[in-house]
């Protein structure tokens, strides 16, 4: 079937079969790479992308769900006010190791931040819940959710100026 859905601000058309996930539309046909595939079922968080705003897992979502809603990838994300927050301070608190996990988890931060503006160690632990980082990098995940929120941290993390 032919498919006509909005990615990251623009319409793109693709064939694919009703039952194809997201994800592998996203990667094989539109060769946006930044959605990982983690584990297939919905539960590490790597290929989270948003739905209308909505965090979404895209390795059980079928293309033919998604119909006119628009789908941002971490492709796409930094052109918000929080994406370009949260990826500056990603990127400043050198919070990538391996950096697998880390586009399901900025997607995550960054609707965390559009809901909730001023998130406490509390609301930073429900949000990200779900999101797996092998790497164990959820300190300086906190730290960077923190810095993008404005808020002070408590994190002892060396800061690139």
């Amino acid at each position: 079937m032919r498919y006509s859905i909005l990615v990251n601000g623009r319409r793109r058309s693709i064939e694919s079969d009703p039952d194809t996930p997201l994800l592998w539309v996203l990667r094989d046909d539109l060769h946006l790479t930044g959605t990982k595939y983690g584990c297939g079922i919905a539960l590490c968080g790597a290929c989270t992308v948003h739905l209308n705003g909505v965090p979404a897992r895209a390795c059980v979502t079928p293309i033919s769900s998604v119909g006119d809603a628009l789908v941002v990838t971490i492709e796409g994300i930094g052109e918000s006010e929080w994406g370009r927050k949260v990826k500056d301070a990603w990127l400043a608190l050198d919070v990538m190791q391996c950096g697998y996990c880390q586009a399901g988890q900025v997607m995550a931060a960054v609707n965390l931040l559009a809901r909730n503006p001023r998130p406490s160690d509390e609301d930073i632990d429900a949000a990200m819940n779900g999101n797996i980082c092998r790497c164990c990098t959820y300190t300086r995940i906190r730290a960077a959710i923190k810095r993008a929120a404005g808020l002070p941290t408590t994190d002892t993390l060396q800061v690139q100026t």
